[in-house]
């Protein structure tokens, strides 16, 4: 098993050219809160997974990525992203489930799916959206990891306006808080600035959701256009030490398978 810098055992044995993924428990202390409005807020984790793009790396070798298509007016078009998803966290790579774990105890939900986007270069994106079924409750507690490529963040109020802007970091979480699903549209748009790969990981739970919030998803699927080997699945099978904590967490071994004004909210800010 290899050992980082820090001393603490890591997720991966193999030889690597970069850091290994890692969560740091820490940066929660450091995590700022930006009020939208009485009802809405958004916290910024800064640097919460330490290796991000060695797992980027590994999650693109996941089997099961997809572009799916959608009508857009009178035609159908790929949109412009692969997606994957877990409905069962138990089938997702430990990892992930780690994280999971790791959200649960600080935002107090029960987390038991993730969705993934993959922002393959800076012409990807995604549009104006509430989070599906995070939206059906009155409120609602989302993180989505960043991991790659920065990006902006948008978020702005469903009637229209001005937008908030976040730049999250390679390995930041942004925990969407209060009435963001139901009150607020968020998007990462398009850039002319040439970007690498990014991805977004987002953490639902169906117990948040309740009952009426657990809606099949339909969706017009094209053919997948990447197919990659689990092998990243099939690597985790050693403990994970979380940095900032004494305890071995043991990974589990179930493994199948633009607005016309913006607000910035800074990544170096640390104001309420």
């Amino acid at each position: 098993m290899s050992v980082d810098r820090g001393g603490d055992l890591t997720l991966f044995d193999e030889p690597r050219d970069q850091q290994q993924p890692g969560i740091n428990i820490a940066a929660f202390d450091g995590a700022t809160d930006h009020q939208l409005d009485e009802e809405s807020s958004i916290t910024h984790v800064h640097g919460l997974v330490t290796g991000h793009d060695e797992l980027l790396r590994r999650l693109g070798e996941l089997t099961g990525w997809e572009q799916r298509r959608r009508w857009m007016y009178n035609r159908e078009v790929d949109e412009p992203r692969l997606t994957h998803e877990y409905r069962d966290l138990a089938t997702a790579p430990a990892f992930l489930v780690e994280l999971a774990a790791a959200f649960s105890e600080y935002c107090g939900v029960p987390y038991d799916g993730i969705w993934m986007n993959w922002y393959r270069d800076h012409r990807d994106s995604t549009s104006w959206h509430a989070d599906r079924p995070a939206n059906v409750p009155q409120t609602a507690i989302v993180p989505v990891l960043s991991l790659g490529a920065t990006r902006r963040f948008l978020i702005r109020p469903n009637a229209g306006g001005r937008s908030t802007t976040f730049i999250p970091a390679g390995g930041d979480v942004l925990i969407m808080r209060g009435r963001c699903q139901r009150d607020w549209l968020h998007s990462v748009p398009k850039q002319q600035s040439p970007a690498g790969p990014r991805m977004s990981v987002n953490f639902s739970s169906s117990t948040q959701a309740g009952a009426s919030g657990q809606r099949k998803r339909t969706f017009n699927v094209a053919r997948p256009k990447i197919f990659r080997s689990p092998d990243f699945a099939a690597t985790i099978t050693t403990p994970l030490r979380v940095a900032g904590s004494s305890d071995l967490i043991r990974p589990l071994n179930s493994m199948s398978a633009p607005p016309a004004a913006d607000t910035i909210a800074g990544a170096d800010s640390r104001t309420a």
